[in-house]
């Protein structure tokens, strides 16, 4: 028969050996957490594995990949792929998880015994005192703390995942707008060309008097607003260029990539997504995480309410021996008596948090839906516009085109009709472009909303150029 003090002997020595066994099996692993990362993002970013330098410059294998990447025209999709290869910003992010990752080993470690040792005489009598001491409190609260650590590092990696689905958009915005800006540019030096030849006839017209200086003028008008309008689509180029090249983190030799001539074309109808709201509370990362966040300081309320008198609980075993009394052996347990401080502003502060917490994820919440209905709403707007120019616009500028060139064949108008028509067309194509480029950003920006929170780039707006004037022949 086991007695009682024998089975309460053995129920300790079972916990002390279950907290072992507890903290043992904790190791670093933030591989783990990075492929965790990959997953949730993979169906997003098209990508099935991240790679995470790590404090390591980039492999022979990156470099040959981004080599390759780099030597085709970019598609979008590789632009992605280089963007989660080559972005240092996140690959600073990745250290996140590895942060996260050693809290929770840390916090999963028994905490570290104490050692003390004196040496006391009196007369000839010589006496040692040894004793070693454990942190009782902080061991019992070790299966909590674990846990806490826990929700914070898949809280790490939700909040990751989120940062790699939106480089990836971020990524894909900076693409449209790069191969766009490329051919808006293309479009600028055809008006040019036009408008230069109009002037240039202008001039030599008016040199044999047949054109009169106000018609001179506006010809020249037009060819300096032309120049213009070449120089601000240089400009652009340039900038979303430059953005691109951030976002997929270039420099050098790599800075020499081509793009696209032009930008996918617009799809004949818009994905009708009647239940987009509803899918996106269920996939929402940032939710997820605001979720998590509120368990965890849950957790961590409790775990305050739990050990609300008891800060300071520590075990000492002491070993006192003397050249000339027996040796002395015994326990001692310390506690702090709370007498001054009841742990009440402690307490209250926890609880603060909490509710902080839990009204920061209603908000949380609110935002998605709202920003999930606004961006849906961009996105069929954004068709709506590129639909119109697409089936109405630019056919209709086509036809008139194609009469005033009968027009001018049958000598019943001039050259500078003609030309006026060309630049008037060429600007209405280049309209189209604008609008293509803004749908295919409030797409990407869909996208990211059932993941995350989204805020509306400029090109969400309907665009809104203003035409060339008219001539007036």
């Amino acid at each position: 028969m086991i007695s009682v003090i024998q089975l309460r002997e053995l129920r300790l020595v079972t916990a002390a050996l279950g907290l072992l066994v507890l903290a043992g099996c904790a190791s670093l692993a933030p591989q783990a957490s990075l492929d965790k990362v990959a997953q949730d993002s993979a169906a997003f970013t098209g990508q099935q594995t991240l790679h995470w330098a790590n404090g390591q410059n980039q492999g022979p294998e990156a470099r040959q990949r981004l080599a390759e990447l780099l030597a085709e025209p970019l598609s979008l999709e590789s632009g992605v792929e280089i963007a989660l290869l080559n972005n240092r910003g996140l690959q600073a992010r990745f250290y996140d998880l590895g942060i996260a990752d050693a809290e929770r080993v840390q916090a999963s470690r028994l905490p570290n015994p104490g050692f003390s040792i004196g040496r006391m005489t009196q007369g000839s009598e010589v006496e040692w005192e040894r004793s070693i001491h454990f942190n009782l409190a902080r061991l019992i609260a070790l299966p909590a703390t674990r846990r806490i650590a826990e929700g914070q590092s898949e809280q790490v990696q939700l909040q990751v995942s989120l940062d790699v689905m939106r480089i990836a958009t971020e990524t894909r915005t900076a693409w449209y707008r790069a191969v766009a800006a490329e051919q808006s540019l293309s479009y600028s030096k055809q008006v040019l060309e036009a408008a230069e030849a109009g002037a240039e006839l202008a001039r030599r017209m008016a040199a044999v008097g047949n054109f009169s200086p106000l018609q001179q003028a506006r010809e020249q008008s037009f060819y300096a607003e032309a120049a213009l309008g070449r120089l601000q689509a240089e400009r652009e180029r340039n900038a979303s260029r430059e953005h691109l090249i951030r976002q997929l983190g270039l420099w050098g030799d790599q800075l020499a990539f081509s793009l696209p001539e032009r930008l996918p074309e617009l799809p004949h109808h818009p994905v009708d997504r009647p239940d987009i709201e509803r899918e996106a509370m269920a996939s929402r990362l940032d939710i997820q995480a605001a979720q998590l966040g509120a368990t965890r300081l849950a957790q961590n309320l409790g775990l305050s309410r739990a050990t609300r008198f008891i800060n300071v609980l520590e075990l000492e075993v002491a070993n006192n021996r003397s050249n000339e009394e027996p040796t002395q052996r015994g326990v001692e347990i310390s506690v702090e008596l709370p007498i001054f401080d009841w742990s009440g502003a402690r307490l209250a502060r926890s609880e603060a948090m909490y509710m902080q917490t839990v009204e920061g994820t209603a908000e949380v919440a609110v935002n998605a839906r709202s920003q999930v209905r606004e961006s849906y709403v961009n996105y069929r707007n954004a068709w709506d516009v590129a639909a119109h120019y697409r089936d109405e616009i630019v056919p209709l500028r086509k036809r008139i085109s194609e009469e005033n060139l009968l027009r001018y064949n049958g000598m019943f108008i001039g050259v500078f009709e003609l030309l006026v028509d060309a630049r008037e067309q060429v600007n209405t194509v280049n309209r189209y472009l604008q609008a293509q480029r803004d749908f295919w950003i409030a797409e990407a920006e869909l996208d990211l909303v059932r993941y995350g929170p989204v805020t509306p780039s400029a090109a969400a707006a309907p665009t809104t150029v203003s035409a060339s004037p008219a001539g007036g022949h």
